[in-house]
């Protein structure tokens, strides 16, 4: 288990090695916060959400500083998405026009190129070729500014694209077989945006194409934005045959890829960044796969750069690669990772409330523990007073993105030795 006391806020910083970005989260205390290097709030917004995210100001006709996030505070069960500005006042907001009278955003949405927004969302429904009870599919919109829908997306009308075996189909709408009471429980939606993949002549990665992934049933799929099919995927049916003994999770790179279980952020990295055109994603390897996967009995979290062509993993971060034990870094849900302008890799161990920064040799070399704790616990279920810190997914947003005279600070940081820490007693 996690430590009874710790220091929060950030607990190491080598400005010669670090990235100097500011982080954007979903605080547990109702709030989303924006910070520096050293921690300190640079912003907050009076709202949480699934994810809180930063819009591009290229998106926002110039505008600087606008986010999504939730008006209300339960994450799966929210009934308007809301685009505030710096001060916090609302700009666009959508929930009554949609199907139900209800945003039921979750897990994602993002600002597109044209001015509408994709909404991941939920919608109960019958598919009676699937079960004769209701289930909850989940849904992207695309939405006008106007509220209206430019195009619908239904995971359940797609559902013999994603691989899915005979064993694994009907638990995918047994309720005592899933996990989630969502179908697929699909966690990530990004568009895939301009690439070197298409460029090179894979229409594939059209930028317009979407990529999502399922954390339920382990797979991650490019959508083709023109007619709703699957262009491409990877998983559920990884190797599952690796040699546990010769700790092939990390093994010499680049190597091919083996099973992926639970993850989360899967998205191609952008253009401009070390790695662009390559996967990234943080692989929870938590509890998932229909049927479920095996995992390792010295469980550890992954994140992974993959080439989507070649299928093979050629960048991999574990705590083993931080000089410490596999097993010393894991999040079993949420969690992101995020590529850097300078190569370092923003990571969100999500459910110990913890941000860090390793660089490609897996140094850390910014980390950073969320103070702000509330009484919510997995996924906004509450904990009967309980305080957790769990962060869905943290952001870098670039210093250019707050407005002109926002201050920061980006002072060193050197941990203790920990040994020789102690907390004093009282007497």
């Amino acid at each position: 288990m996690s430590p009874t006391i710790y220091p929060t806020g950030v607990t190491i910083h080598y400005p010669d090695k670090a990235h100097p970005t500011l982080v954007l989260f979903d605080g547990r205390d109702g709030k989303s916060h924006l910070i520096d290097m050293n921690g300190n709030e640079v912003r907050s917004w009076p709202y949480t959400a699934f994810p809180a995210e930063m819009i591009d100001p290229a998106l926002t006709g110039g505008g600087t500083a606008h986010v999504f996030v939730q008006k209300e505070p339960d994450v799966f069960d929210n009934k308007t998405l809301l685009e505030l500005d710096w001060d916090g006042d609302v700009v666009w907001q959508w929930g009554p026009e949609a199907p139900g009278g209800r945003a039921w955003q979750a897990w994602d949405q993002a600002r597109l190129p044209n001015g509408n927004t994709l909404i991941f969302s939920i919608v109960e429904r019958t598919v009676e070729s699937l079960s004769p009870d209701p289930i909850r599919d989940q849904v992207i919109y695309e939405v006008v500014p106007d509220g209206t829908l430019a195009w619908t997306w239904s995971s359940a009308d797609h559902l013999d694209q994603f691989g899915l075996s005979d064993a694994a189909r009907p638990m995918v709408t047994d309720k005592r077989s899933r996990g989630r009471p969502t179908l697929l429980t699909l966690n990530n939606m990004s568009p895939l945006g301009p690439n070197r993949r298409f460029r090179d002549g894979d229409t594939r990665f059209d930028p317009a194409n979407i990529m999502i992934d399922s954390r339920e049933v382990n797979f991650i799929a490019i959508i083709e934005r023109a007619t709703g099919d699957v262009v491409w995927r990877l998983g559920p049916g990884y190797p599952a045959d690796y040699d546990f003994s010769k700790k092939a999770f990390r093994g010499p790179l680049p190597r091919p890829i083996d099973t992926i279980s639970g993850q989360h952020d899967a998205h191609i990295i952008p253009d401009g960044l070390p790695g662009a055109g390559n996967l990234l994603l943080f692989d929870n390897q938590g509890s998932a796969g229909m049927p479920p996967v095996y995992l390792e009995f010295m469980q550890g979290s992954r994140v992974l750069e993959i080439d989507p062509l070649t299928e093979e993993i050629v960048w991999q971060y574990d705590g083993a690669a931080g000089g410490r034990d596999y097993w010393s870094f894991f999040s079993c849900f949420i969690s992101s990772a995020r590529r850097l302008a300078n190569g370092n890799t923003l990571i969100c161990e999500g459910m110990h409330g913890r941000v860090f920064q390793v660089t490609p040799d897996g140094e850390t070399v910014w980390e950073y523990m969320n103070p702000y704790f509330g009484p919510h616990g997995e996924h906004g279920t509450p904990t009967g007073g309980k305080m957790v810190s769990w962060i869905f997914r943290a952001q870098p947003v670039p210093y250019d993105w707050a407005p002109a005279g926002t201050k920061m600070s980006e002072d060193p940081v050197i941990p203790p030795d920990l040994a020789q820490y102690r907390v004093n007693a009282q007497g």
